[in-house]
């Protein structure tokens, strides 16, 4: 088994460990909405970056499906009224 010729000194050893730290993150408030956000990066709440829309967020996409599903649902209650009014004037 092999086995060091000499002992490891104490600046070799310490030269080891040097880059393990802990990095502390920067946050400061998002311009548009006033949430923590890391510092040149785009916030997570509302998708800006300097003052542009650059992401779609949870909430985004939410209210777009519901537009969708409101869309769809009013698109039914006019087919049915439609079936409705023309079965009435068979009779």
């Amino acid at each position: 088994m092999p086995v060091p010729k000499r002992k490891t000194s104490k600046s070799r050893k310490n030269k080891r460990s040097a880059g393990k730290k802990a990095i502390v993150l920067n946050f400061s408030k998002c311009p548009t909405c006033s949430a923590p956000a890391q510092a040149h990066a785009v916030c997570n709440e509302c998708g800006h970056y300097k003052g542009v829309k650059v992401l779609r967020t949870k909430t985004d996409r939410l209210y777009e499906r519901n537009k969708v599903r409101q869309a769809a649902s009013q698109a039914n209650s006019s087919k049915e009224v439609q079936e409705v009014s023309a079965e009435s004037k068979e009779k």
